[in-house]
């Protein structure tokens, strides 16, 4: 039987963590780290997500606030906005709440976000740190994932790791942290012919294709540390992931639930994000602030990707 990995548990301890910290840097830089969420038009579920992002924010001592714009405004009044934000040197974070309205260019705003501020790490600049190995910021979803496989306490290094998806944001990115982390690495998705004798043979697989009870009990080999992102409503209303939790954990080593794997730990991710582009902006003003920022940078497990 599989043990059950708790994202919950997880992200309160590196939220915590942050929480120890923040009054140190205050005190040090007579600021608090500060986010900035937007978020176009008033869907009722983004709007309650982006809400948790500034709350969680907020009540770990953050300066966290939310701007919501009508949906019918204008790309270049989006970007506009953005810039200010980006010029501003009291704002460390800056992060769009996606999907955006069809007639806005997602990419166009993406990346007219600062890329020092960019703690979603979606601007192609960071895309393109994350592939060549310079400083960047990486997704919190992909960084909240090798997070959870890492305290299952099995190495990743010469591990078979497979991910099934290939998407921007969670897929590709991933199939990079775990070749960072010297894993042989494939990547697989729905489209992929005999998925099944893939995946059977993956040490570590990753499963992040949006498809309800994609991965059978039959397609994980014994002991696999199993990390499940994917989340939709079925038709009962309940929220799934992708993997056949109640079958695959009886095979499994370790197996991520859905809620309560990866989604806390994208939250706690961007929390630490944040203080990591707060200390970067701290590391650029004095000799003095840079070794503060890397003391506290190693109290909350931060390193540069």
């Amino acid at each position: 039987m599989a043990e059950i990995i708790d994202g919950k548990k997880l992200g309160e301890r590196i939220k915590e963590k942050i929480r120890e910290q923040i009054p140190l840097l205050e005190k040090q830089y007579g600021r608090r780290p500060s986010l900035y969420v937007i978020i176009v038009g008033d869907d009722e579920g983004s709007m309650r997500y982006v809400n948790n992002k500034v709350n969680t924010a907020n009540s770990l001592g953050m300066d966290a606030r939310l701007i919501t714009l009508k949906s019918n405004i204008y790309e270049k009044e989006l970007i506009n906005i953005i810039h200010v934000l980006n010029e501003d040197p009291l704002v460390d974070g800056i992060m769009v709440q996606l999907p955006l309205p069809s007639h806005i260019n997602e990419d166009h705003v993406v990346d007219a976000i600062a890329k020092d501020k960019d703690v979603d790490g979606f601007n192609s600049l960071n895309v393109g740190s994350l592939w060549q190995g310079t400083h960047g910021i990486a997704p919190c979803t992909p960084k909240g994932v090798i997070q959870l496989i890492k305290t299952t306490g099995v190495p990743i290094s010469g591990k078979f790791a497979v991910i099934v998806g290939r998407s921007n944001i969670v897929g590709k990115p991933v199939a990079k942290l775990l070749l960072d982390e010297n894993a042989t690495v494939a990547i697989a998705h729905t489209g992929t012919e005999n998925l099944k004798a893939i995946t059977s043979l993956a040490d570590i697989l990753v499963v992040a294709a949006g498809q309800e009870k994609l991965i059978t009990a039959d397609m994980v080999k014994p002991g696999a540390v199993v990390i499940d992102v994917g989340i939709t409503r079925n038709a009962e209303g309940k929220v799934v992931g992708d993997v056949d939790f109640d079958a695959v954990k009886g095979i499994a080593g370790f197996i991520t639930p859905v809620p309560g794997g990866v989604g806390p730990l994208t939250i706690a991710m961007l929390m630490k994000n944040t203080m990591e582009c707060f200390l970067n902006h701290a590391e650029a003003h004095s000799d003095v602030s840079k070794l503060w920022a890397t003391i506290i940078k190693a109290r909350i497990g931060g390193h540069k990707q």
